[in-house]
């Protein structure tokens, strides 16, 4: 241990840690990994109001149709995504530590 600013104690850089990889292809991947994170987590959100808002009668035939079209694209294309990037569906669930995974597993 070496003294830091204001005296205080602080732990030395040990290189074993896990380093920062800015490697520009890394860097791209794990945007898009956090980008596809926060689309799936709204996609999963909004699956499930649609779902609800069917079961209690509050879309006309028409509203359903546009809204599962619009849900199954947006799904395709999160799928295009993730292979384009190397990238599965598990990989975007987030480890939240104690609070349990960030999407709910199915």
């Amino acid at each position: 241990m070496t003294a830091g600013p204001g005296g205080r104690h602080v732990e030395p850089h040990d290189s074993r840690r896990r380093s920062l990889d800015l490697e520009p292809d890394t860097v791209e991947r794990d945007l898009i990994k956090l980008v596809l994170t926060v689309v799936e987590l709204l996609r999963q959100l909004m699956e499930r109001q649609a779902v609800r808002r069917f079961d209690e009668g509050d879309l006309s035939e028409e509203q359903e149709e546009r809204v599962g079209l619009t849900l199954m694209l947006l799904e395709d294309r999160m799928a295009e995504l993730r292979n384009r990037y190397g990238l599965r569906p598990e990989d975007l669930n987030l480890d939240l530590g104690p609070l349990g995974p960030l999407l709910p597993r199915d």
